[in-house]
């Protein structure tokens, strides 16, 4: 399940990146993916709605087992 959630975050890493941020896969825990959002995104106001309808969305559709994402300091 790892290699395919990092292959859905390289998937989305560039969006990120055009804005000045990133992503960093920190721990699966269960069906739970928990990530750090890096850079512009980690103070950006709008990075909980970009958690939970970029990220997430895309990672429940390549990886049908997460459940949900969750964004750690």
């Amino acid at each position: 399940m790892k290699e395919r959630v990092e292959e859905a975050l390289e998937k989305i890493r560039p969006s990120l990146q055009a804005d000045g941020g990133d992503i960093e896969l920190v721990e699966i825990d269960g069906n739970i993916v928990k990530v750090r959002l890096q850079g512009a995104c980690s103070c950006c106001p709008m990075a909980n709605v970009t958690l939970k309808n970029g990220v997430e969305r895309v990672l429940k559709e390549m990886v049908p087992e997460v459940e949900s994402v969750e964004s750690v300091k």
